[in-house]
């Protein structure tokens, strides 16, 4: 028996080794390939069409556009780093200012029935309006496009917030709540100890849905506002007809929506024990 054990432990060991590398190597292969199809298509297109720059003049663009991303040249000429900076910290207030208001909002809509009879209708009416719809009035009101941008990011970054928010207080179980009552515990007991660990897991689905969209919007919204910010970058790139720059802001707009969304998965995974 212990010959049997001792020669079957090896085997075993050698199986899981090979099917541990399997699976590492399809995670890499499996991408690589993607890439090396979407780049075949890209060529194929720009032969198609030689207005659309190849792969390779794209990647010449880039390591040039890459050599210096901070430089200053004055406020409608600044490298790409400085407008994606720009943009990101417009972001960062449109979806703070967001988060302040949506998320107390929806733990309200969500805690009291009449308050959710009275919101209900609201939301459903102004959540399908385009965020650039509310960008003339923020012009309006503010008088400036910069502030015009972060509002137009604050009233797309603000329904996902509530909606998730109100539903995650809605599903917790009526017995916690029937508890609390019973213990005699006061409002704020109520939501630091029992309303806030249940629904955390809805607030940070809210909170990742708005950031993907804030950060969508804010590149149309900066098309039309102007100044500084990797839309209003892009195009005054196709003002001068820099195709590949284009194409490079692309990817660099894909490369941090992606950061955004990756950061805000691993924080979501340390207050909830399943992965989404």
């Amino acid at each position: 028996m212990n010959t049997l054990a001792s020669t079957a432990r090896p085997v075993a060991s050698r199986l899981a080794w090979r099917g541990h590398a399997e699976t590492a190597l399809r995670a890499v292969l499996g991408p690589a390939a993607g890439f090396a199809i979407f780049l075949l298509i890209w060529q194929a297109i720009a032969l198609a069409i030689p207005d659309i720059p190849s792969p390779a003049r794209t990647w010449a663009a880039a390591r040039e556009l890459f050599a210096e991303p901070f430089y200053d040249n004055g406020p409608n000429d600044r490298g790409i780093g400085w407008n994606v900076l720009a943009s990101l910290e417009r972001v960062a207030k449109g979806f703070g200012l967001a988060a302040i208001v949506g998320i107390p909002l929806g733990f309200l809509i969500g805690r009291f029935t009449a308050l959710h009879a009275m919101a209900a209708p609201i939301i459903a009416l102004l959540r399908p309006v385009s965020p650039l719809a509310w960008l003339p009035l923020g012009l309006l009101l503010f008088k400036s496009a910069d502030p015009a941008a972060i509002w137009a990011i604050f009233i797309c970054s603000i329904w996902p917030m509530i909606v998730s928010t109100a539903a995650g207080v809605a599903r917790v179980p009526q017995d916690y709540l029937n508890v609390a009552r019973v213990l005699d515990l006061s409002e704020w007991k109520v939501f630091t100890k029992v309303l806030l660990p249940a629904v955390l897991p809805h607030v940070l689905t809210g909170v990742r849905l708005s950031i993907g969209t804030a950060w969508l919007v804010i590149v149309a919204a900066e098309m039309l506002t102007g100044g500084t910010g990797i839309g209003f970058w892009v195009w005054d790139e196709w003002n001068n007809l820099m195709v590949e720059h284009i194409i490079i802001a692309i990817f660099v707009i894909g490369i941090v929506g992606l950061a955004l969304e990756w950061a805000l998965v691993r924080i979501a995974r340390r207050f909830t024990f399943t992965e989404e």
